[in-house]
Parts: C-alpha cells; structure tokens; sequence
C-alpha cells in the first residue's frame, strides 16, 4: 500500500505563485516517475509536468516556460512549482508517482488525493 499527499495548494491572486509538493509512503517501493495533472470544474482532466527518476521532464504546451517541476526520489518526494498563474488554472492538482513495489511485480501507478488551488482576485 503507498499514499501520496499534496500540499501547498490555496487562493493566490493571477500572476502570483504557489509551489506544490508530493509525499509518498507507505510499502517499500522505489518511484521511476511522477506526473501532475488537473482538473477544472466541468472539463477534461489534463497533464500538467512530469519528471522521470533521471530528470527528462515534459510539460503541458500551457504551461511551458512557467511551471517547473523537480523531483527527490530519494526522500521519496516531488515538488511543481508554478509562475505568472491565470484565473483559468483554478482546479484541482493532483500527484501521480510510478513506482515499483519491493517485492512485487512491474510498475503501477498512483494517485493522491488532489490539492484545490484557486487563482482570483
């Protein structure tokens, strides 16, 4: 079993900046990635980043050149920091991590839980 928490979300005004973070623990595992993703009310989930244990990251074409996202597999952690945000980002952000269980067989994906992050004046 592994949970993965977000922190860091809220109301920042636009073109403010939060910096997300995800914790993962629980079995003993070892991460090969992580992804964040959102979701607005009413729309698509989309990608937002991702970070491979090596560093390759990929990005959202909305969001490239303003987010940033790092990683620190070894704490077991993940960070997205996020710049210049729009009214139109207010969603909520989620953590994903690929990861394989120590002891168990390939690679599966999992989610936490979300954090609202919520972009007005």
């Amino acid at each position: 079993q592994v949970q993965l928490v977000e922190s860091g979300g809220g109301l920042v005004q636009p073109g403010g900046s939060l910096r997300l973070s995800c914790a993962a623990s629980g079995s003993i595992f070892s991460i090969f990635a992580m992804s964040w993703h959102r979701q607005a009310p009413g729309k698509q989930r989309e990608l937002v980043a991702s970070i491979s244990r090596g560093g390759r990251t990929n990005y959202g074409d909305t969001v490239k050149g303003r987010f940033i996202i790092s990683r620190d597999f070894a704490n077991n952690t993940g960070y997205l920091q996020m710049n210049s945000l729009n009214p139109e980002e207010t969603a909520v952000y989620y953590c994903t991590a690929r990861l394989k269980l120590i002891g168990g067989g390939g690679l599966d994906d999992y989610w936490g839980q979300g954090t609202q992050v919520t972009v007005a004046s």
